[in-house]
Order: structure tokens, then sequence, then C-alpha cells
């Protein structure tokens, strides 16, 4: 008597994080990407958690592959050609989505639709708009309407649940989770393949807790991960540190939004100090707030776990934006003590700096980065459009009053315009938003970060290569340093729908001119930034280094001087099509509305101003 063994077969899954399209039309593309996706790499993990159970069967082989469009092309044919020849059996999650990529996901489980290919897309837009708005927005109803299902939420104790439905064809419209948020110990932790870590340059992200206490207005964390700290425990952590070493990874982003708010961060730091001293190495970077150096023995720790570049919340300089924001708990007259204690243990400093609050104008925006070179030691600035990202609590108050809001969504990666400004015209908040990176870089200034670098902090070396990413990205490949890489990819097949059509010989023409201009000019600009290096480095007299920015002089001291608004341009009243501190919301859609009117409040007011001038490019070279 014999016994048919059952036929084993498979299921596959493919996780997508999607990119999203240049002015062009192009994907954001590279050989190898900086920022890795921590959703992606949380949805990768929690799957090949479920295949390794066989939770779906013992007879079902889940065959489970991860693609990060920022370094990889989508191999959308073989892909459905894969699922097809296995009767249909698979299906494709779009991981991660924020808004700006929104469009490109939709373009893609079109695509997989047609084919009959299940869909499932997540991320903060889904999420966002799930927790903070009355009804869908059109977008998502189209998706749905195409028979994509929506994730609303977090993925940990569902994904059996979600490949499970979509195993035996149920899968649902909405699977929302909002209201349960799961806790964190003993979840499987974050990690990628190998080929995704080197496409990354050896760089995997993981988050150690999630939710933030703080409510800045234009945040969508607080909305969707909530304002209570979820943590996982030292042990999760190591076990997630060994598992991405052993694909290759060197380097960690620690994606909290705000580390220094996750209650377990001390057992976490101890735990990283030991597996250092066992002779594990590693470094990471973490995200924290501007009033961390307050938390006993943080920040020191920190440096000893491994952190060797932070990035701080600064967000702004001016106390009437910041109130605006409610973004209260940074306090101006620390920020000099909370920057000198990272410099202290010789840690890269990098700060994003959000660019349209409503007291914002060009000239107040040229005083305040100038501000920022005197007085504050930060090595890296980054800076920022502010955005109404859905799910936060600015994109809620405008869609409620009807506000105009740019309608492509493609657009919300705050480096475009995306609404109103009550003091600045369109085109004056672009140009001063791409003003800003070059005032900040100017030649002058990136000297005094290699020599306040030289003196005290992480070490030129470190300094102008940071420099060279972050401003580098945005003057040679046009791109913010947070969707920058090497070595652009322009694919002419995955184009955006609609796009102006593409002759393929000047496609190919202009390509290579494109990069072999980008590349002699990026080149030329890192030769001058090492031979300006190597000077400081010579410079016997450049460790005795010093300015205002680095002395022990709290910010309490300096004169900051307000003005009350022009008389000329007198403060309205809410909702009449400004952005203001009562208000809290976006210029409405009303198009009589004076978009450069004066909001009720202050305007920054310096002693000085930076010229206008960028740097030239031969100078710089």
């Amino acid at each position: 008597m014999t016994h048919d063994t059952p036929r084993r077969e498979n299921y596959y899954v493919e996780i997508i994080k999607p990119s999203h399209y240049d002015d062009d039309g192009y994907i954001i593309q590279w050989h190898w990407a900086f920022a890795p996706s921590n959703s992606l790499a949380c949805l990768y993990a929690l799957a090949s958690d479920v295949a390794e159970r066989r939770a779906l069967g013992e007879n079902v082989e889940l065959v489970v592959n991860a693609y990060d469009e920022s370094h990889a092309v989508i191999p959308v044919g073989k892909i459905i050609r894969r699922i097809l020849s296995g009767g249909g059996r698979g299906i494709v999650l779009l991981a991660g989505v924020q808004t700006n990529q929104l469009p490109r996901a939709a373009d893609l489980a079109r695509e997989f639709r047609a084919a009959g290919i299940p869909v499932a897309i997540g991320g903060f837009h889904v999420s966002g708009c799930v927790a903070m708005l009355a009804e869908l927005p059109s977008e998502l109803r189209d998706l749905q309407a195409l028979g994509v299902a929506l994730f609303a939420g977090e993925a940990e104790g569902r994904m059996e649940g979600l490949l499970a439905d979509a195993y035996r064809d149920r899968l649902q419209p909405l699977y929302n989770y909002l209201g349960d948020r799961p806790e964190l110990q003993g979840q499987v932790g974050p990690r990628l393949p190998r080929k995704v870590v080197a496409r990354g340059m050896f760089f995997a992200p993981f988050d150690a807790g999630r939710g933030c206490p703080f409510e800045c207005s234009f945040c969508t964390i607080i909305n969707v991960q909530g304002r209570k700290s979820r943590w996982r425990t030292a042990d999760d952590v190591e076990r997630l540190v060994r598992a991405n070493q052993a694909q290759g990874a060197r380097r960690f982003f620690i994606t909290d939004d705000n580390f220094a708010r996750n209650q377990n961060w001390e057992a976490i730091f101890d735990r990283l100090i030991a597996l250092r001293e066992q002779g594990l190495h590693f470094r990471f970077t973490l995200q924290v707030d501007m009033m961390c150096h307050k938390i006993p023995g943080f920040v020191e720790k920190a440096a000893r776990a491994g952190c060797n570049r932070v990035f701080l919340g600064l967000e702004n300089i001016n106390p009437a934006n910041l109130a605006a924001a409610g973004k209260r708990q940074n306090r101006i007259g620390e920020y000099r003590a909370t920057l000198r204690a990272w410099r202290s243990r010789r840690v890269v400093i990098c700060a994003g700096y959000i660019l349209g609050f409503p007291s914002d104008t060009p000239e107040a925006i040229r005083r305040d980065i100038q501000t920022i070179q005197r007085e504050l030691p930060v090595d890296i600035l980054e800076f920022f459009f502010l955005t109404p990202l859905p799910g936060s609590a600015d994109h809620q108050r405008m869609v409620d009053r009807g506000q105009w809001m740019e309608p492509d969504l493609n657009r919300y990666d705050a480096e475009h315009v995306t609404t109103r400004h009550p003091r600045m015209s369109r085109q004056e908040w672009a140009d001063v938003y791409d003003r800003a990176w070059h005032l900040y870089y100017s030649p002058q200034h990136v000297e005094t970060l290699l020599r306040r670098a030289r003196a005290l902090g992480a070490g030129a070396s470190h300094v102008a290569s940071a420099i060279m990413a972050y401003y580098g990205s945005y003057r040679f490949a046009g791109v913010h340093p947070l969707q920058a890489g090497l070595l652009r990819r322009k694919v002419r097949g995955t184009r955006r729908p609609g796009s102006p059509p593409d002759n393929p010989l000047l496609f190919y023409v202009r390509r290579a001119w494109q990069s072999l201009s980008a590349g002699v000019r990026q080149g030329m600009y890192w030769l001058w930034l090492d031979r300006l290096r190597k000077r400081i480095h010579r410079d016997p007299s450049s460790q005795a280094y010093t300015d205002a920015a680095l002395s022990d002089d709290d910010l309490n001291g300096v004169a900051w001087s307000w003005e009350p608004a022009s008389a000329a341009s007198p403060g309205r009243q809410p909702g009449d099509g400004v952005y203001s501190s009562q208000d809290g919301g976006y210029p409405n859609t009303d198009p009589r509305a004076d978009a450069r009117g004066s909001t009720a409040g202050f305007s920054w007011n310096h002693a000085s101003s930076l010229g206008d001038e960028r740097p030239p490019v031969a100078k710089a070279a």
C-alpha cells in the first residue's frame, strides 16, 4: 500500500518599496542608495517568519522577495510571469508608501492588477488618511476600486492573517489596525536580504521603538504610531543587530522618530556597548530632540554604543514659528548646550530646518541661516519645505476648511511648494529654498565647518564626507539627500504615464552628457573640499580654533531682536487665507486672498543679512 505525498506549492510574496518620480517623470533611482527602508525590512522579516513557521500549511512554500526601487529596477514582467506560472498563487505588497510615493505605487498596482495579481498597499499615506480624515481620499478609493487592499497600522502580529486571506482569495478592502498598536517586545526584528543591504551600501535600518510624546502639528508619526513609547528589549535589539550583521550590515540607521523618548534607551545602549566591547564592529545614526542632553548619561552612552552621527530636530530658530507648529519642547536658549554635548563626543551633528513657517520671508530666512552659522555648532543642515502631509494635524485642518493644496501627490516630498504662504509668493518660496542650501554651504562657511571639526568635532574628514553627501546631492544631483545615492539611473520604460514622449537617441545622448557633466563637477568640488581639509590639517593653529558657536556660553545671552509685523500688512483673522499660530492651518482657497499678507505676530530681525550669491562653481572646484 502506498501513500501519495501531498504536492508542495509555491506562494510568492513580492514586497516592493516604491520610489517616486522626479520633475521629468523618471523614477528617482540609483545603483546604490543612501537611505534604507525600515518598512521594507520589517515586512520582509515578518513574511519570512511566516514562511519559516509554515503558518499557511506544511505543503505551502512561501517564497519571499524584497525590492527597494531606490536602487533596483522592479522586474514587473518577471514577477507577473513567476506568479502566473504557479497558477496565480502570490501577492504583491507595496511597503511603506509615503504620500509622494503614492502615484508610483498606484502605477505599479495597476500593472499587477491588470494581470490578476492580488495587491495590498500600506504605509504612512494610507495610515495617515485613515487616521485623520473623515473619509478616504479619491486616490485611495480608486485603488480599492481596482481591487487593491489597503492596510492601515502596523503589521506585527497581523502578517500571518493578511497572507492567509490572500492565499485563500479573501483579501479585505481595508485592514485598519490603528486602534490596536502592537507592543514590540519579542516581535520579529527588521532585517533585509544581503543583496538589498549591499545596494544600500551595507547600511541597515531598524526601529528600537515607536511613538513620540510631542505634538508638532506638521508631524504624521504621532497620529499613526501614537504618542506612547513602545519599545524593543535589549535582547530584541541584539538579535536584530546580529541578524543584520550576518547579511553584511556594518552601519545602522535607528529609525525611531525620537530615540531620546524611547523608555528603554539605556538598556539598549548598555547592550550595544557590551556588544562593541565583545568585538562587534558597527556604527549607527540616531534621531533625537533638541533637549536630549538633559537626560543624564544619554549623550555619553549613545557615543559609547556606536553613534557617530545624530539627526537633531532643530526645525527652526524663530520662537513664533516653533509656537505655530506646536513645537514647544524646543528651547532656543539651550540649543548650544545640546550641540556642544554631542560635539564633545565627536559625533557629526545633522539638523533639519523647515522653510515656510508663518513668520518666514526670504530676508528672514537669510538672517536665520546667518544666525545658525554664527551661533550654533551644527555640522550639516538640510532644508525642507513645510508640507501638509496626510496624517498631520495641519493637513487635517486644511481638508476640513477646504483650503487649497497641490493636487499632484508626487510633489509631497518636502522639496516642492504644495500650498500657499501668507508672506511669500510660490516663486519666492521656491527660490529661497534653493538659495538656502547655497547660503549655508558657502565656501566661507564650509571652511568654518571643517575648522570646527578639526578643533573639537568628529574629524574634518568625516564632516567633509558628510558635506559632499548632503550638499553635493542637492547641488550636483538635484535631489534632497534623503533621496540620494551613487550613480543615478534613468530608465525610459518606467517613465511616469502621461509624460512627453522621449526620443531614444536623444535620451541616451542627454543621459551621457548629464552623467559626465555631473560627475566632473562633483569630482572638482570634492578635490576643492579635500584640498581645503588638508590645508586646515597642516595648519598648526587649527586645533586651537574657536568661535562664538564653540564657546561655553548658552544662547540666553544672545541679543535676539524682534519687531512687530509691518503695519502695512496687518495680521488677518483665522481662516482668511494665511497660516498663523492662532489659525494653525494653511491659506484657504479664496483666490482673492493676498498670498503676501503678513501674519499676526513677529518677524525675526537680526543685525545683518547674508548675500544672495551661490558659491561660484569655479571657486568651489
